[in-house]
Formats: C-alpha cells, structure tokens, sequence
C-alpha cells in the first residue's frame, strides 16, 4: 500500500468520525430510574439535558431518596450515551482504539 492511498484513507476517516462525532452530540438518549419515578435525558455527548420527577416521589422528610434516584438517572444516561457513542466510533475505526475516541 502506498503512502499517498495510506493518508487519503486517513482523511477519509478522520472526517467520518467528525460528522459521527457532530451526530452522537445532538443524539438523546432517555433512561429512568427508581421505577420511573425520575427519567433523565442526555446526549450521547453526555450533555444532561432534562430530568424529570414525579411528584409521588417527592417527600420533604427523605430528601437523600430523591437525590439518589436524580443523581443515578443522571449516571445512567451518561453512561448509557457514552456506550452508544464507544460503539458507533468503533463501527468506523474498525475498533483500533484511537485513543480519545
């Protein structure tokens, strides 16, 4: 294989991955939690972009409950967009492990 070919390859990868990239940051992924009682949206960027909570849940004398459930939904959504952004950049290095990716 030739250099030339080798780098145009490289190129062509390297802007795939940053039009995948642009998509998995606008993708939302939705998890919820404590038996829906609290459902976090993200991005697979890992932006959080909304939580909700039903109201049932709220009770003043728990507080560490409710925390709880916000702070796993919130974990959950995260994690959950980071697996599926880990496995469409995989798709398009062919699972090389570039680092950062």
């Amino acid at each position: 294989m030739n250099m030339q070919k080798l780098m145009k390859q490289a190129q062509q990868m390297q802007a795939g991955m940053a039009a995948k990239q642009e998509e998995l940051a606008s993708r939302e992924v939705e998890v919820a939690v404590g038996g829906g009682k609290v459902s976090v949206k993200a991005t697979c960027a890992g932006d959080v972009l909304e939580i909700k909570i039903d109201p049932a849940v709220v009770d003043p004398s728990d507080v560490e409950f409710l925390e709880d459930l916000v702070l796993k939904g919130v974990q959950e959504a995260i994690s959950t967009g980071k697996e599926q952004a880990a496995a469409e950049m995989g798709k398009l290095t062919g699972g090389m492990g570039i680092p950062g990716m």
